[in-house]
């Protein structure tokens, strides 16, 4: 890219900034207070510093002079401020902390939120591993700005004027000079911004590609083992790190040329204070106790403008992590009708659909209707569109021609909503447990569910005879995905998970692929004996369950129909 394009790209994203730091500020309001605490503590600790310096004048002075009366009294103040300052320090420090915890959590909470309330076809393109860094990372940045860093930018704004004041008023020349390093640390920070605001978002995001490898590779652990892939996932692992390393270094190496360009200028300042003092002493102008003055304040006065330049890369990437942030927090909401109907003898109308991922459409035109109490299988191979046929159903993804919509008994009608998956229960391909208990997973289907109708859907599901021969029975703990009991065993405790909802519509896409015959006729000879009975959708690629369903859809040609 060209410079004149790097200035045509940072021209167009000028405003880029103003929206992520109104949007940070923000979520500031609930924070006001604990942060107008924290500001407070800075301006009492920026003028216990400068009484520090005017202190330690009064001592030399004193001292100078032998008038030990009052030296006693000023040494007393001396250490009473230094421990003052060294307490009100840690409290400041605990008041951050709190507040850091607080913010990163609320902004935590929401974006959280917000992934679960967006489609799923929309929050799918997005990796878990870049989500994770999002929610860490990101908001970890955005937390830190808030708690930390802009308070800090107000103390050293606060601290640069009561500390020119003071020093004006013992030589308005050095004070005046001592600000001369401010357009060195501006000219600095303004380059250092443009830079670091590019450099942030990739080392962010090779942070993603880092930690979601990691992710994946952990979650496959069996398949990595399986193919002896032990030494590509080390080889692949290293070059995701090297790859980091290379823009964190970047990223670093920039702020460091920054700080050592205001460094040297705030030498500059210190070695030219030092030599005025030294000629107003030869002249007989100051007192030591003055010198002691100039020398800390000149630091004091240099130090904050330095501290400023020194924020502005923490400033960015707090902007670049918002505006990461904010993309999620863009993305459109489900939407929910707003509509209940009665969930007794559900059916579903698929009507003219026509839907596709890309281009390429899976439904053209396909109409089909599943009635009230039957039992429906959808069976062929894989890619025809029986999966993305449940999610059309489920209403995952809008993004549809046509319509489709539940129906009761008593005529009323709800299009295909996340409303209408409050009468739903599905069981998804794969095995989907959750580390921690079997009861755990059980009660997610629904959280009231009472001891009996747990054990009916455990029976229902073929689960109760090998879950009561567990010593902890179903209070035993499993693993992420369940690690420690069998991929049969998990989807029998998915099925009763959906059957403990006790919904009107189920839907089971797969959900019986690792039963052997039996026991997966069982799990639908139980099924057809609830009463009242469900509506079912059953997407298998075995024959043998047609003998519990009343009707067989194919699909062909992108379109359903019923098989002959």
């Amino acid at each position: 890219m060209s410079k004149v394009e790097k200035i045509k790209q940072y021209w167009n994203k000028r405003n880029d900034a103003k929206v992520y730091f109104k949007w940070v500020l923000g979520y500031t309001k609930p924070y006001i207070p604990q942060l107008s605490i924290l500001m407070l503590f800075d301006l009492i600790g920026t003028l216990m510093s400068v009484g520090m310096a005017i202190i330690g004048k009064e001592m030399i002075d004193r001292a100078t002079n032998g008038n030990l009366s009052e030296l006693w009294t000023i040494i007393a103040m001396y250490v009473f401020v230094i421990f003052a300052s060294q307490g009100l320090g840690i409290v400041s420090n605990l008041v951050s902390v709190v507040v850091y915890e607080k913010f990163g959590f609320g902004i935590r909470k929401k974006v959280y939120r917000r992934i679960l309330d967006t489609s799923w076809i929309d929050i799918s393109k997005y990796h878990t591993g870049d989500l994770m860094t999002r929610l860490t990372s990101d908001v970890g940045a955005v937390a830190d700005g808030i708690s930390t860093t802009i308070p800090t930018i107000i103390r050293l704004f606060v601290e640069l004027l009561v500390t020119f004041f003071t020093l004006a008023y013992y030589d308005l020349r050095l004070a005046v000079f001592a600000l001369m390093v401010a357009p060195i640390a501006m000219l600095a920070s303004f380059w250092l911004g443009k830079k670091l605001k590019y450099l942030t978002v990739k080392v962010q995001q090779t942070e993603s590609k880092y930690r979601s490898f990691m992710q994946e590779s952990l979650a496959n652990i069996l398949i990595e083992k399986s193919f002896c892939l032990e030494d590509y996932s080390e080889q692949r692992l290293t070059q995701l790190r090297d790859e980091r390393i290379y823009w964190v270094f970047k990223k670093n190496r920039t702020s460091m040329l920054a700080s050592a360009a205001m460094g040297m200028s705030f030498q500059l300042g210190y070695i030219v204070a030092f030599a005025w003092g030294a000629i107003c002493i030869a002249n007989k102008t100051i007192t030591y106790g003055t010198m002691t003055v100039f020398l800390q304040l000149v630091n004091r006065i240099q130090a904050p403008i330095v501290g400023l330049a020194q924020l502005v890369p923490k400033l960015i990437s707090m902007l670049a992590s918002a505006g990461r942030i904010i993309e999620l927090q863009n993305l459109p909401r489900e939407e929910y009708i707003g509509k209940v109907i009665k969930p007794e003898g559900i059916g579903v109308k698929v009507t003219n659909v026509s839907f596709g991922y890309t281009d390429e459409l899976v439904f053209d035109d396909a109409s089909i209707e599943f009635k009230p109490g039957e039992f429906t299988a959808i069976v062929g191979k894989s890619g025809i569109g029986k999966t993305t046929l449940v999610r059309l159903i489920m209403a995952f993804t809008k993004n549809m021609q046509g319509n489709i919509a539940f129906y009761n008994a008593n005529g009323e009608m709800l299009d295909a909503s996340p409303d209408a998956r409050n009468f739903i229960a599905y069981v998804p391909q794969g095995n989907t447990l959750f580390s921690g208990t079997i009861r755990d997973n059980i009660l997610m289907g629904r959280k009231d569910a009472s001891e009996e109708e747990i054990k009916d859907a455990l029976i229902s599901s073929a689960a109760y005879d090998f879950i009561k021969d567990f010593p902890d029975g179903i209070d035993t703990v499993i693993g992420e995905k369940g690690v420690g009991i069998s991929e049969g065993q998990a989807q029998r405790i998915s099925i009763a998970r959906a059957l403990v909802r006790r919904a009107p519509f189920l839907i089971l896409d797969e959900a019986t692929s690792s039963l052997d015959e039996s026991t997966e006729l069982r799990v639908l000879d139980g099924i057809r004996k609830w009463n009242p009975a469900p509506t079912c959708l059953l997407i298998t690629h075995r024959r043998s369950v047609l003998q519990y369903c009343d009707r067989e859809i194919q699909i062909v040609d992108k379109k359903m129909r019923e098989a002959i």
